[in-house]
């Protein structure tokens, strides 16, 4: 099972930023500009073929891609009609922003089609759509509460509770908290059910409950499996999206906010250990929790590159923005400079964001 997550998440990262470079490289073959090579993972290089201009590799660390955009730099090429920096400023502009656009078409496209499949959602009486596999389900759990520590996790559906010689079936929330709450301080057994496989898990239930907390520790919900009307899916999909992306950025800028004001995070950041992590538990829920997890993802991804940092698609928009404002290029010099200490500092981020992982899983 473990070997099975891996092979998805690097499957699934590598794909979406695969997709990432094909917008980048899309955009720039359309608007006349030379690709030297689109490359499928990273070097070494493994084999390569040449077409139309473009050398097309595929290497042997299997992470994403990249593209070469003949004269991008702004050294190589320079004066040739077909480099990059021949095209009129807004033509480089979408080609910057291209990758940013097919991250974010992408998430679209998964969320539509996820809304006509189906996907996990809070659900009461009156759903007008079809719904199935309806369960009590936990949304949140809190840091040191006695359900952490019982092993208990998001997405974790509570089928029964047995207290001593009494099984209570759980089939709303408000049976769940009353059981819970008639054997505060009792050792309960807590059934619940994580993907395909049934568990029991023993749980002492708090007396006195801190504030914003339950007994348990726990948000919990009726949800259950939502499939749209496929000519309302697109629709959800598209106002999904937007939603989403607007939730991610405030929660940045907030986080952002925090550090710097501060000294420390408010919220969780996870790099790629706590992602892998959680694709292990989206792997287990199912097929609809995982094309929403690959949305998410996808929205990120769209998002971080389009934060206007140095080294990121969003910091070369910025020094593109310069250039349109002053009527003149920013001096490469500075331009390199920034981008080599942009990617010094989000690689040192990325390291303290894996650490902090790492150190989560024991």
């Amino acid at each position: 099972m473990i070997l099975f997550t891996i092979v998805i998440f690097v499957a699934l990262l590598a794909a979406l930023i695969l997709l990432h470079e094909w917008g980048h490289f899309f955009v720039a073959r359309k608007s006349g500009i030379r690709v030297d090579e689109f490359g499928i993972g990273f070097p070494p290089k493994a084999f390569s073929v040449k077409y139309g201009g473009t050398e097309y590799s595929v290497n042997w660390v299997p992470l994403g891609g990249f593209v070469k955009i003949h004269g991008e730099d702004g050294d190589v090429g320079a004066g040739d009609p077909d480099s990059f920096g021949a095209k009129p400023l807004w033509v480089r502009m979408g080609v910057i922003l291209a990758g940013v656009g097919m991250n974010f078409l992408t998430a679209i496209v998964l969320l539509s089609f996820g809304f006509w499949y189906g996907l996990p959602q809070v659900v009461d009486e009156n759903v007008p759509y079809a719904v199935r596999d309806v369960k009590v389900t936990v949304l949140q759990v809190a840091p040191n509460s006695p359900a952490e520590h019982a092993g208990i996790k998001i997405g974790d559906a509570v089928k029964q509770i047995r207290a001593g010689a009494v099984e209570t079936a759980i089939e709303d929330t408000k049976t769940l908290q009353d059981t819970v709450a008639a054997h505060k301080g009792e050792e309960i057994v807590v059934v619940l059910t994580r993907g395909k496989e049934i568990m029991e898990k023993k749980i002492t239930p708090r007396k006195e409950t801190l504030e914003g907390q339950g007994p348990l520790g726990v948000v919990i919900d009726k949800t259950g499996i939502v499939s749209y009307p496929w000519y309302l899916a697109p629709v959800e999909g598209v106002k999904t999206t937007f939603s989403l992306g607007w939730l991610f950025l405030s929660t940045f800028g907030t986080v952002m906010w925090g550090l710097f004001t501060h000294g420390k995070m408010i919220a969780d950041i996870s790099g790629p250990v706590g992602i892998g992590a959680l694709t292990y538990q989206v792997t287990q829920l199912g097929f609809s929790y995982v094309i929403q997890f690959a949305a998410i993802i996808s929205l990120n991804l769209a998002i971080i590159n389009a934060l206007p940092i140095p080294a990121l698609d969003g910091g070369r928009f910025l020094f593109l923005l310069i250039e349109g404002i002053k009527g003149s290029p920013v001096s490469q010099r500075y331009e390199k400079v920034a981008h080599a200490v942009g990617f010094m500092v989000l690689i040192a981020l990325m390291i303290a964001v894996t650490v902090r992982d790492v150190m989560k899983l024991f």
